[in-house]
């Protein structure tokens, strides 16, 4: 099949050669015209035969608002719109009506795979109405990865960036306790290779993952990270996640922990434990340290 792709950047261009060694036709276009196969949305629309399915993979928010408001006046009724970013679930519903309202399709998709999905494939979770996922469909089983997992039509509009939210705050939590555990193994006089460690959980023991495989993977470049800066950036959809959890009274204590050591690692003194080192002073004439 035809498809048009919006965003040609890491993720959007990978995905771009994964779909046409599975045969489909892919009309890229970016803001970037070295990337680009076409040069304008109006030419990528010109070049898809109707019904049309136009795959969005830009930044959440307005550059995806904009896009979208833009095919809405470019394509016609029948046609389907995905969002493939990593918009908020509330966003998907807005854009869904406003698309509907012209007789357009929608349909969004969290796609995780990164960097290795071009050969690895993609773990996508999709929502939206059954005839507008049979639309894309084609497209859904050109990007999944081999075998009978990895895809799912999780629900309504709004259920697949829902779905991959929910998955991204569990890699949050997973990432935070991996960490925790390597910097007390590094902190003890008495283990002595924490690298060969981490490699010896990759077979046979409950923790083994892909996100313990990377962190091998990690050390094996810089056995104790020194080449790094503890600073660690947060998309966003942690903090959606924390927020849906409390709007629908659900407990999440270890995703919400490892959020908030995201945003304590980039203090370079905490404004808290000056707080707390002025605190214990005061009933207890405990020392402080000054700047």
């Amino acid at each position: 099949m035809e498809l048009g792709l919006v965003g040609l950047g890491k993720m959007g261009g990978n995905m771009r050669e994964r779909i046409r060694r599975a045969g489909h036709t892919v009309h890229g276009y970016d803001r970037n015209p070295d990337l680009a196969d076409v040069h304008s949305l109006q030419e990528l629309v010109d070049k898809l035969a109707a019904p049309r399915v136009v795959w969005v993979m830009v930044p959440a928010g307005e550059p995806t608002q904009s896009t979208i408001d833009e095919l809405a006046e470019l394509l016609e009724p029948g046609d389907v719109v995905v969002d493939g970013g990593n918009s908020r679930w509330t966003d998907d519903e807005k854009h869904a009506e406003e698309l509907a309202a012209k007789g357009i399709g929608f349909v969004d998709c969290g796609v995780s795979g990164g960097v290795w999905g071009l050969e690895n494939g993609y773990a996508l979770m999709y929502g939206g109405d059954k005839e507008n996922v049979a639309k894309v469909q084609p497209i859904f089983d050109a990007l999944k990865p081999e075998g009978d997992f990895g895809s799912v039509h999780a629900g309504k509009v709004g259920a697949g960036h829902f779905a991959k939210m929910v998955h991204n705050g569990i890699e949050y939590a997973m990432m935070q306790a991996y960490a925790e555990g390597w910097e007390l193994l590094e902190k003890v006089d008495s283990v002595t290779d924490v690298r060969e460690v981490f490699r010896s959980w990759q077979e046979g023991t409950v923790i083994r993952s892909w996100l313990l495989d990377l962190a091998v993977n990690a050390l094996d470049e810089d056995e104790h990270l020194d080449g790094l800066r503890g600073y660690a950036q947060d998309s966003g959809e942690g903090r959606w996640t924390v927020e849906a959890a409390i709007d629908n009274a659900v407990p999440l204590p270890a995703i919400t922990a490892s959020l908030f050591a995201r945003f304590a690692s980039r203090q370079e003194d905490s404004p808290q434990m000056k707080m707390i080192a002025a605190l214990r002073n005061q009933f207890g004439g405990h020392a402080v340290e000054k700047k």
